[in-house]
């Protein structure tokens, strides 16, 4: 086994972002037992398809809820830090459609569980908030924009907000990307391989002398199409709810624009930084990047596109009850990676620049 420092690092990282040990099901009769103890909840509970933890809809004769149960190997203070940050938003930001955490009984964000093999999960209930997520929808250019706006709202909102576990470890924090180059060896296509080192040099080049002195804050880490709710027919109030602050953590404040830029990479396959840059334009109107660090921001999205393809295989194999969910999201990650890295970066570049000058 590699023992190298860089593997070492890895392996911690891998550790505390909860993605090494194996997971076992949480048993549904169980989580309705707490849901009636401690919340006074009884219903029909429908599991989801989640990325690791156990996550379930509740649906009641008056309302739905949902139900998330932790990872067996995550931290209790890590959840909290999670809860903390939506429990912030909704107190000093209450106009964003972010989702609340409902109170137990007793007025409790959570309730532990304790396993019978001494570990410790906990479960939170939310609102559910109904539509159709981002990901199952084609929005236009404004809607993109819009999106990229709430996400600018959101960081605007937690500039303030701050918790003992914000600066854990997480493998998705694109600040560790250039740590992570052994996942290269499990990916077995050699174009794949070529694709992802060329983002690695990218990264080493245009990110890795900038992080130590990039603007940070508490991110939410994932607004990804899948956790943004939204109303398809609507012209001024597209988004309509932000859900899964499961990511969350310390990190650069131009990496949190990234991840959503990551994931609309490629959707317009004749100009694939169109989306990605229509969503950087409306980040921008609330939460404009640093003139100095525009640059990093292609460089920054191209290296979560690549992170998640590479992590893909490797997680299916370990995790093969979550197979097909983490297929499912990463099928196009290679092509679009081909497709963004054939675009001139002084355009894209050029783009983001065009924006801030006229709208900063």
């Amino acid at each position: 086994m590699n023992t190298s420092p860089a593997a070492d690092f890895a392996r911690r990282l891998f550790e505390e972002s909860g993605l090494t040990s194996s997971h076992e099901p949480i048993d549904v009769v169980l989580v309705s037992i707490f849901l009636e103890k401690h919340y006074g909840l009884n219903g029909r509970l429908g599991r989801l398809a989640t990325e690791k933890d156990d996550t379930f809809r509740l649906r009641t004769d008056t309302s739905d809820h949902l139900v998330k149960v932790s990872p067996p190997d995550e931290a209790e203070a890590v959840v909290d830090l999670q809860t903390a940050a939506m429990r912030f938003l909704e107190s000093t930001a209450p106009q964003l459609p972010v989702q609340r955490v409902k109170p137990t009984v007793d007025g409790a964000d959570s309730v532990a569980i304790r396993l019978n093999d001494g570990r410790t999960r906990i479960l939170r209930v939310f609102e559910f908030v109904a539509g159709p997520v981002m990901a199952r929808t084609n929005p236009d250019i404004e809607q993109l924009a819009q999106a990229g706006e709430m996400l600018g709202r959101v960081d605007e909102a937690l500039k303030a907000f701050a918790h003992p576990a914000d600066r854990r470890g997480l493998v998705w924090d694109i600040r560790h990307f250039h740590r992570l180059t052994g996942l290269v060896e499990y990916t077995p296509a050699p174009e794949h391989r070529r694709m992802a080192e060329t983002v690695f040099r990218h990264f080493d080049d245009v990110v890795v002398p900038r992080l130590g002195d990039l603007e940070t804050q508490v991110i939410h880490g994932d607004f990804s199409p899948y956790n943004v709710v939204v109303d398809p027919k609507s012209d001024d109030h597209f988004v309509t709810g932000v859900i899964d602050f499961g990511d969350t953590v310390r990190s650069a404040v131009v990496f949190d624009p990234a991840v959503p830029m990551a994931n609309l990479l490629g959707r317009t396959p004749d100009d694939p930084w169109r989306d990605a840059c229509a969503f950087a334009a409306g980040y921008q109107r609330q939460r404009p990047v640093k003139a100095s660090e525009l640059p990093l921001l292609p460089v920054a999205a191209l290296a979560r596109l690549a992170l998640r393809a590479l992590l893909t295989n490797w997680r299916a194999e370990r995790a093969p009850e979550r197979r097909d969910y983490l297929l499912a999201h990463a099928k196009d990650d290679w092509t679009n990676i081909e497709l963004a890295l054939g675009a001139n970066p002084d355009d894209v570049i050029a783009r983001l620049r065009e924006f801030r000058i006229g709208h900063s």
